[in-house]
């Protein structure tokens, strides 16, 4: 999980390169965004994302198991994570506004993915608190809920001191007592400063009667109803209408120029008095 942060590094490297409105120039951008997606996907993931992946990439499907939260539709327990789904549209949507010259584009692209990208890190920190809490969790289940715990916690104090304080005081190596009620209500706070909702988060899934774990159920807060799928197709329809403005901008401004040159794209051709059309 520590390849999180440089994933987000070579976005933000991508987007200072980026030089706006030139479709010709940011080959460098694009190449440095195709790292952060490299660092993001690993090479066993598969070309098709199939594979055994050890990084982001194989996290969110392994978490996706966990909490229902496979597929396009986000409703099932084989397969693709929703999250890995929305990332890849992302991914190539930051990719396009790069070539075009859209840097503004890519900055708000690149900040929705990183939103994204902590379901994961949050669905894991529940998992093992319940596992902790309720189904009598050893030493390995309660370091492994603070190591995850440990990744989010920054982004969850700078949204919610209070709540960061009691993820970490029942995640916390060594904590006296887990309350996994506790820690879920934390995080609950903090959903809307996180642009995440509790649909993407899901619920944490028991195969053996194939319901939910008792309590741990999709949370249902119209503080933080799932507005955050629309966020993300809003920001796909916005920067494909903008792409489209930055190249009627570039063709326009590449027929002037063949104009002052004497040379311009479009001609009129003249039909000579003589030459009688039967």
């Amino acid at each position: 999980m520590n390849i999180f942060m440089y994933v987000i590094r070579e976005f933000e490297d991508a987007i200072d390169d980026c030089k706006e409105n030139c479709i010709k120039c940011n080959d460098d951008p694009v190449h440095a965004w195709d790292e952060g997606v490299a660092f993001y996907t690993g090479s066993k993931a598969g070309s098709d994302g199939s594979g055994e992946g050890k990084l982001l990439h194989g996290l969110a499907d392994k978490r996706c198991s966990d909490f229902k939260t496979c597929g396009i539709r986000s409703d099932s327990k084989e397969g693709t994570s929703k999250v890995n789904y929305d990332l890849f549209d992302l991914f190539a949507l930051g990719q396009h506004q790069l070539l075009v010259g859209n840097c503004a584009g890519a900055k708000t692209t690149k900040d929705r993915i990183t939103q994204i990208m902590y379901i994961p890190l949050i669905q894991g920190t529940l998992r093992y608190a319940y596992k902790v809490d309720k189904l009598n969790g050893s030493e390995k289940e309660e370091a492994e809920g603070a190591v995850f715990a440990a990744a989010v916690l920054p982004r969850i104090h700078a949204a919610n001191p209070n709540a960061a304080q009691t993820i970490y005081d029942n995640m916390k190596v060594g904590a006296s007592s887990t309350s996994f009620k506790d820690v879920r209500s934390a995080f609950q706070a903090t959903y809307r400063d996180l642009g995440v909702s509790c649909a993407e988060i899901g619920g944490l899934w028991f195969d053996a009667t194939g319901e939910y774990y008792d309590g741990a159920s999709p949370c249902k807060d119209a503080s933080t109803s799932n507005t955050s799928s629309s966020n993300t197709t809003g920001i796909i329809v916005g920067s494909v209408f903008a792409g489209l403005a930055v190249v009627a901008v570039g063709a326009v401004l590449f027929m002037r120029r063949r104009e002052i040159q004497g040379k311009p794209v479009f001609e009129v051709k003249t039909v000579e008095d003589g030459n009688d059309m039967n």
